[in-house]
C-alpha cells in the first residue's frame, strides 16, 4: 500500500483571507457604532446642573472686587460671613438664563434671603442697565472683569448659584439658571436646614 502525501488545500487560507477582507470592511461601522454608544450614554449619563464643586464644605475664597454701582461698594470675603445663611449668584447681563432667572432672586431677596451676586466678565453699563429693568435682589455685587474670582469659585460658567452657611462654607452649588425645582431641592434646604429636616 502506498500512500501519497497529501498537498494542503488552498481553500481554507482563502476562506481565511475572505473572512478577514470582509471583517476588515465592517470594522469600521462597528468601531464608529460603539462610539456613538458610549458618547450617547456619556451625554445623558448625569445632570449637568449636578457639577460637583471642589469648595464644598470649605470657606469661600478670600477676595476683595470693586462694585458695580457708582458708590464704589464692591464685594469681599467678609461680606457673605454674616452669621446666616447667603446665596451668592454669578450672572452677567449678557447671560440670556441669567435674565430667566431672576424673578427668582427678586423673589428669595423679597423673601429676606441675602442675595449677593458676583458680576462676571461683564460691561458696567449694560450690567447696570440690566438691574434697572429687572430689578436688583443683591445686597451688592462685586466685579469680577477678569473673572479671577469666579476661576477660584470653581465657576464653569454664567448662571452658578452658591449657598454659603453662617460660618462663611459653600454648601451647595447649582450650576444654571435658577427655577422652581432647583430652589425646593438645592437652594432652599440650604438656606432653612431645620425645615428640610422635618
Amino acid at each position: 500500500m502506498r500512500v501519497e502525501a497529501m498537498a494542503p488545500s488552498k481553500a481554507p487560507v482563502k476562506e481565511r483571507f475572505s473572512n478577514l477582507a470582509t471583517l476588515r470592511r465592517w470594522f469600521p461601522l462597528f468601531g464608529g457604532l460603539i462610539l456613538f454608544a458610549l458618547f450617547y450614554v456619556a451625554l445623558f449619563a448625569g445632570d449637568p446642573t449636578r457639577l460637583p464643586s471642589a469648595l464644598t464644605g470649605t470657606r469661600v475664597p478670600d477676595f476683595q472686587l470693586p462694585g458695580l454701582a457708582l458708590d464704589g461698594v464692591g464685594l469681599k470675603t467678609a461680606d457673605l460671613v454674616t452669621g446666616e445663611p447667603v446665596i451668592l449668584n454669578v450672572w452677567a447681563s449678557w447671560c440670556g438664563p441669567c435674565r430667566a432667572e431672576h424673578p427668582h432672586l427678586m423673589a428669595l431677596a423679597a423673601g429676606g434671603v441675602k442675595v449677593f451676586g458676583l458680576n462676571y466678565k461683564d460691561d458696567g453699563d449694560a450690567a447696570r442697565r440690566f438691574l434697572g429693568s429687572l430689578g436688583n435682589p443683591y445686597a451688592s455685587i462685586g466685579v469680577d472683569r477678569r473673572g479671577q474670582v469666579a476661576i477660584d469659585f470653581g465657576v464653569y460658567g454664567v448662571p452658578e448659584t452658591f449657598v454659603i452657611d453662617a460660618e462663611g462654607r459653600v454648601v451647595s452649588r447649582f450650576a444654571g439658571p435658577l427655577d422652581r425645582d432647583s430652589l425646593n431641592t438645592e437652594i432652599l434646604p440650604y438656606l432653612y436646614p431645620s425645615e428640610a429636616s422635618q
